[in-house]
């Protein structure tokens, strides 16, 4: 038998021995609404809940015979219990018990989701902060644009977080409901009293309507969740690889003693862990789109969710669960070159303050276009010729006739990227 949280916690969560536990939560607590209603003894209940128990590899033994785990879950049971074992299940539907013990499960581990992003989201702060003044070039399409800050492109991850926890809070108040409906859902074998006293019991909320099980939308509004959170643990994971790369190296991913990064070559120190978060994250997406499928079930419920929820459910749980890790302990021991950022700055020669230019002679008169015509064919040549941006600007009669060498200079400072980046920051953490 497996040991309850002898694994890793969201493991346990998924394993074998806890799914069955949670069945037999929902069991005894709706004997325990029967008892309530007078339908049960006491005394019966009392053996009920003392000698309730199971056992994984019974199951699995009486579920080769049966080819049904519900049937041979309440047989092991019953092996416990004895004679008041009449009394569990009763009126009740197999997924009364899967479906209300499946929300059980998944709320459990959207707890767990939550810890880990309120901890990724602890040391990405912590990063921000640090890096805050920190410059860097900004790129879009790949290439240089202008400048920001190390902490600005962190922030950015920070607030990202924030909408992801908004996300997890929904997904667990839709996940929060169960069912104790009967075979199609009408109460036809059930007093409804029973599904809200042992709901309530449970933590959970009756679905206010249902067929054999609870519609599918929930799950897959659960598995979009995951899907959101290991996406933009990928797009952290590509940043830092696209900082590690030998070109640009602003940052790299933690590299431990011992660590090899080739078999072939010895210099090598690849960006593995980000590479893995990568692969794993598209897993998770892909597990959406079959939860997504398994909405539309005939009439009133068929079984082709069954099968690939025992999939897609504990592996989407289990690998955000890692990747959340993973991040957490990147994020916290990553290496990062400031010094570097600012030779990456300087390495187009100042065409990164072309935006600078283009405004101060617009504002000495010119036109929109006059003046982009002039720095473009500028910068051009200091890209085509790598000649310096600067000097070119100074020996050119068309620009030398509204600015002067002092005010050129002045278009190729850092400070003023950097004056607006606390009220940013405030404006997020506030």
């Amino acid at each position: 038998m497996i040991e309850r949280y002898t694994l890793p916690e969201m493991e346990a969560i998924w394993s074998e021995e806890n799914k069955y536990r949670k069945w037999l939560e929902v069991e005894i607590a709706v004997c325990e609404a029967w008892a309530r209603l007078g339908q049960i003894p006491q005394k019966s209940l009392n053996n009920i809940k003392k000698k309730a128990n199971f056992e994984v590899k019974r199951i699995e033994e009486i579920e080769k015979v049966v080819k049904h785990d519900v049937i041979a879950f309440l047989t092991s049971v019953a092996e416990y219990v004895g004679e008041d074992s009449r009394f569990i299940h009763m009126g009740l539907t197999s997924y009364d018990v899967v479906d209300t013990a499946l929300s059980l499960l998944m709320v459990e581990s959207l707890d767990l989701v939550e810890k880990n992003v309120l901890d990724l989201r602890k040391v990405v702060k912590k990063m921000a902060l640090k890096y805050k003044m920190t410059p860097c070039i900004g790129r879009t399409h790949g290439v240089h644009a202008e400048p920001i800050t190390f902490g600005f492109k962190i922030l950015v991850w920070y607030e990202e977080l924030n909408r992801h926890l908004e996300r997890i809070k929904q997904a667990r108040k839709v996940m929060s409901v169960g069912r104790i409906s009967g075979s199609v859902g009408t109460y036809i074998h059930l007093d409804p009293r029973v599904e809200k006293y042992a709901l309530k019991s449970l933590g959970l909320e009756p679905a206010k309507v249902s067929t054999q099980v609870l519609q599918r939308d929930r799950h897959a509004e659960v598995m979009g969740v995951l899907a959101l959170i290991t996406a933009s643990l990928e797009k952290f994971a590509l940043e830092i690889r696209h900082l590690q790369k030998t070109e640009v190296l602003e940052v790299e991913e933690p590299f431990t003693r011992g660590q090899k990064g080739s078999s072939s070559m010895p210099h090598k120190r690849n960006p593995v862990r980000c590479e893995r978060v990568a692969g794993l994250a598209r897993v998770v997406r892909a597990n959406l789109q079959v939860a997504l499928e398994n909405i539309p079930l005939w009439h009133e419920r068929d079984i082709s969710h069954s099968s690939a929820e025992r999939i897609i459910f504990p592996d989407s749980f289990t690998m955000t669960d890692y990747l959340l890790k993973e991040m957490i302990d990147v994020i916290a021991n990553w290496q990062v070159y400031p010094k570097r950022m600012l030779q990456n700055i300087k390495a187009t020669r100042g065409l990164i303050f072309s935006q600078v230019v283009l405004l101060a002679l617009i504002r000495k008169g010119l036109t929109r276009e006059e003046a982009y015509q002039l720095v473009q064919t500028n910068s051009l040549k200091a890209w085509h010729e790598n000649l310096s941006f600067i000097e070119l600007l100074k020996a050119d009669p068309g620009i030398t006739r509204y600015m002067n060498d002092r005010e050129i200079e002045d278009c190729f400072s850092l400070e003023p990227f950097l004056q607006k980046i606390d009220f940013i920051f405030k404006r997020v953490l506030s």
